[in-house]
């Protein structure tokens, strides 16, 4: 039966006719006890082109010079297309992706956000336990016959997948092995297809690391590369100008210097020692470390922050006054009523950063401490890179988020928290502020509140805690022999 379709296939290509239908005239419903194998790049994924991923490893990996290299070599969007997700995701008994990209990168996405059950890739060769970079000999890239081998197997010889999805003619054998085949034909160039969107996926993508900001396209990449000791060197001013100019005048400064700040809200007073009334606590969403340096040059007045993990270059360049908490809740508690005995204070409850419209779970500690709460949401705009990392090193955070070309912060003060929402004029629980407060910054943010944690981050993109180790500043190596989903 298998040769007879496969002959039958290769007589519409011989006669120049497509031998299956357009995926938009499959019939998606009823099929949930039904198996699916798809193409990956053009058939999922909106565009053909495998050069975005290579060049975000080769940027992770080798920096600027490898990904000038990757460039000298490329002569020689990467969201779901909605019609073939539409029936992909309509088989729920088995979902198979068979892709000629490395396995190692496409297997995380297509399981952790796509919902797949098996992915078979292009195997690449090892040595001590690292990837070299070479295609394994044995198997050779996944392309064609090597395709419809992978898919046979993936179902062990059993029966095989109710419905194919290709996009092209090396997709062709595979597509043959299965009852029923569907081409997702290409979108003409004058047309913009819109993604599924973030929230129809099997599993939002919350975390993520990498340096880039950017699809980098060949175009991207090549202006990234032109961009860099550029911006690395503008960055160097405008770190100097944040830690050395008077706080009044940073705002002014970083204005001038291309990088935009925008104050909404009202901003409470400075605290008077005076007067014998203890600092304000800014309890601030948490974007980039330089958090607490835009509230002060919003406040145009330097305010302490504390912080669970800095390096200790950042510690250094920083213009403001930061403390270390220890993890121990009775020694962080006395820390922080110390510190708003003395003045203002900013913290982050999310003890960690989310680069996505997402806010991570708040910590209780700070709304036990006090009732002078000003909840303030913090809104980073970078447009080439981001300025946080979990696997790599932390004291070039500030740097990045510097070097791009026009960088913004959005500070916006809430306001003091009413008496009824506190743990002393309210009789309201810790948890029960941590909660309000973040509701009320995911409100003015349009941002959506979460459950997840500082933990739940690291151990998703780092397979550890995301304890930073003070004299070099990065993040433990992960544990060998555990692998974390990413949410």
């Amino acid at each position: 039966m298998e040769a007879e379709v496969a002959e039958a296939v290769a007589a519409a290509v011989a006669a120049g006719v497509e031998p299956f239908p357009s995926v938009e005239k499959c019939d998606a419903s009823g099929r949930e006890a039904h198996a699916v194998a798809a193409d990956l790049e053009g058939t999922l994924l909106r565009s053909r082109s495998a050069f975005p991923y290579y060049a975000l490893v080769a940027f992770e990996c080798g920096g600027v010079p490898r990904l000038a290299f990757l460039l000298l070599l490329a002569p020689l969007a990467a969201a779901a297309r909605p019609a073939a997700w539409r029936v992909f995701s309509a088989c729920a008994r088995r979902r198979a992706v068979v892709t000629s990209a490395p396995r190692v990168m496409a297997e995380p996405f297509v399981l952790g956000c796509l919902g797949a059950d098996a992915v078979a890739g292009t195997e690449l060769a090892t040595w001590r336990g690292r990837f070299t970079g070479m295609v394994d000999g044995r198997r050779g890239v996944l392309v064609g016959r090597r395709k419809a081998q992978a898919v046979a197997e993936m179902f062990d010889g059993g029966e095989m997948p109710d419905v194919g999805l290709g996009d092209r003619r090396s997709d062709y054998p595979f597509m043959s092995l299965c009852k029923e085949a569907y081409i997702v034909p290409r979108s003409p160039a004058t047309t913009e297809e819109e993604a599924v969107p973030m929230d129809k996926l099997p599993r939002r993508v919350i975390f993520h690391d990498g340096r880039l900001a950017h699809r980098p396209t060949p175009l991207a990449a090549l202006l990234t590369v032109l961009w860099f000791p550029v911006g690395f060197a503008l960055a160097c001013v405008r770190i100097a100008a944040g830690a050395l100019l008077p706080m009044p005048l940073v705002y002014y400064a970083f204005w001038a210097l291309g990088v935009r700040v925008v104050v909404r809200g009202a901003p409470p007073r400075a605290a008077e020692r005076a007067t014998g009334r203890r600092g304000v606590l800014f309890a601030c969403s948490h974007r980039t470390l330089l958090d607490p340096i835009f509230l002060s040059a919003a406040l145009g007045r330097p305010v302490a922050a504390v912080t669970y993990s800095l390096s200790r270059l950042s510690e250094f360049l920083s213009p403001i006054r930061t403390v270390r908490l220890t993890r121990d809740r009775a020694r962080d508690a006395a820390m922080i009523g110390e510190l708003l005995g003395e003045g203002d204070l900013a913290i982050c409850p999310e003890g960690t950063t989310c680069r996505e419209p997402f806010l991570l779970r708040f910590s209780a500690l700070f709304a036990e401490l006090t009732d002078d709460v000003v909840p303030v949401a913090m809104e980073a705009r970078m447009g080439m890179f981001h300025g946080t990392t979990a696997r790599g090193w932390k004291g070039m955070d500030p740097f990045y988020f510097f070097m791009n070309p026009s960088p913004a912060y959005v500070v916006t003060f809430l306001g003091k928290l009413p008496p009824e929402h506190t743990c002393g004029g309210g009789g309201r629980s810790s948890h029960e502020v941590a909660n309000y407060i973040q509701r009320l910054i995911a409100a003015t943010l349009s941002y959506e509140c979460t459950s997840l944690t500082r933990k739940d981050k690291y151990r998703a993109l780092a397979g550890n805690d995301g304890v930073v180790d003070s004299a070099t500043g990065k993040i433990p190596p992960p544990e060998t022999g555990k692998k974390e989903k990413g949410c």
